[in-house]
């Protein structure tokens, strides 16, 4: 998903920051909006999940 990610939105995000966590934990940050938390629905997220938010953000610029 993070190649996807970065192709899609190469052009638009200023950083991509992974940070590593324990028991296959992670959420997505985009600025200060939490976008996807595996935390919180205990599943991988499929990447529209992920994407169409960044994409919202990103038009709302």
């Amino acid at each position: 998903m993070v190649d996807q990610l970065l192709g899609e939105f190469e052009h638009d995000l200023g950083s991509f920051t992974l940070i590593p966590s324990t028991g296959g934990v992670y959420e997505v940050i985009v600025g200060d909006e939490l976008v996807y938390s595996k935390k919180e629905t205990g599943r991988h997220a499929e990447y529209d999940e992920v994407a169409d938010p960044i994409r919202t953000l990103v038009a709302a610029g």
